[in-house]
């Protein structure tokens, strides 16, 4: 049976990106998080504000390999990095403070990877 890859050409960008960020700047916690989006879109992470809130701590850097979704509140301002977010998801955020980045603007602004949690 032939392996099913991704056509997302979006995709394939972002994990190449991160496969390059992550051996240039010897930080496996890219690598890791380009694993995980290449995995088929069915198991693929999905995450729900309430999970963020209840895992994280007010002005933690989290990423989230795949698709953040609005069920639940979030009442402490957190910034958070996804291949995807709902729009309920980026309201609820952004209301509590914090702020919705990609994957890339992430690895500008913290190429180490370091005190970065990722949540799925």
């Amino acid at each position: 049976m032939k392996k099913a890859k991704t056509t997302n050409p979006e995709l394939i960008e972002l994990t190449r990106f991160l496969r390059k960020q992550g051996k240039e700047n010897k930080a496996n916690i890219w690598w890791d998080i380009a694993e995980r989006l290449e995995k088929p879109k069915r198991r693929r992470l999905a995450v729900n504000i309430s999970r963020l809130n209840r895992y994280t701590q007010k002005n933690e850097l989290i990423a989230v390999p795949g698709k953040v979704l609005g069920a639940g509140n979030m009442d402490h301002p957190i910034t958070v990095a996804a291949f995807a977010f709902s729009q309920k998801a980026k309201e609820k955020i952004v209301a509590a403070k914090g702020k919705c980045v990609s994957f890339l603007d992430l690895v500008k602004k913290n190429p180490k990877g370091s005190n970065i949690k990722i949540i799925g």
